[in-house]
């Protein structure tokens, strides 16, 4: 009983602390998981020394055994304390927090929870990944609002050599502004970056202030709007075709006199 209640103590105590901690305003959201962590660790350590204790084992007598044992877990559990290590790095040092949107491989989406062992990541099909801490370590990963939520996006493409480039690069900036998420400040420009086989190429650069709602979906109404407004003024973007040119096809053959 007396184990139990020193346990359900700690763990009552801990919530409390959370409680607390997570209301605070103060707190950046990443120094109140890593406060909450440690406390509930500190916690449940003391309870459980406490129990022991109130059973009457001498703690001396286990240092031997604790020490075995420990090293025996260190082997085995690897991967989990170098989780563990690594999910406090990443509060201390303010890397993610939760709220950011983060790109790690093919996984884009946003951070939800932080956690001792991993980080939850909603993508955009309502998809949660946990992702292990020290995956965030040891692997380059791309925080779309690490210091500034702005982030600037580029689309290629290209069109027919008949079309006035000054114009083409006017007509794309003004197509690009109609985009509700596009922002006009800084400004999106449009530069002629190569003669291409079969058209002139341009790149297109604009802004977005909300990466959280998604970047495929906002070069897809770029797109649009880009080809509604060459349409409009009748640009052509060319596609690949081939030609094929046969020389003497009947060379080869026997002709006969009738």
């Amino acid at each position: 009983p007396s184990t139990f209640r020193a346990l359900w103590t700690a763990v009552l105590l801990s919530r409390m602390v959370e409680h607390r901690i997570s209301s605070s305003p103060d707190l950046a959201p990443a120094t109140q998981v890593l406060l909450s962590k440690l406390f509930r660790i500190i916690a449940l350590t003391g309870a459980i020394m406490v129990s022991l204790n109130l059973t009457g084992i001498d703690l001396t007598a286990l240092a031997v055994f604790s020490g075995a044992v420990g090293l025996g877990l260190g082997f085995g559990l690897q991967k989990v304390i170098s989780n563990l290590v690594s999910g406090f790095i990443l509060l201390m040092d303010k890397s993610i927090k939760p709220g950011d949107v983060i790109s790690l491989g093919e996984t884009f989406g946003w951070i939800t929870k932080l956690n001792a062992r991993y980080v939850s990541v909603i993508t955009r099909d309502g998809r949660e990944y946990l992702i292990p801490n020290e995956d965030l370590i040891t692997n380059q990963v791309i925080n779309w609002s690490y210091t500034d939520k702005n982030v600037r996006l580029e689309i290629k493409f290209g069109v027919s050599y008949d079309s006035d480039p000054h114009q083409v690069r006017k007509l794309a900036i003004d197509g690009v502004l109609n985009v509700p998420r596009v922002l006009p400040d800084p400004a999106p420009v449009c530069h002629l970056t190569a003669f291409g086989d079969s058209s002139l190429d341009f790149v297109l650069r604009f802004w977005i202030s909300d990466p959280a709602g998604g970047v495929v979906n906002v070069k897809g109404q770029v797109l649009l709007a880009l080809w509604d407004v060459l349409k409009a003024n009748n640009i052509h973007i060319p596609f690949p075709h081939r030609e094929v040119i046969l020389r003497d096809p009947l060379g080869g053959a026997e002709r006969r006199e009738p």
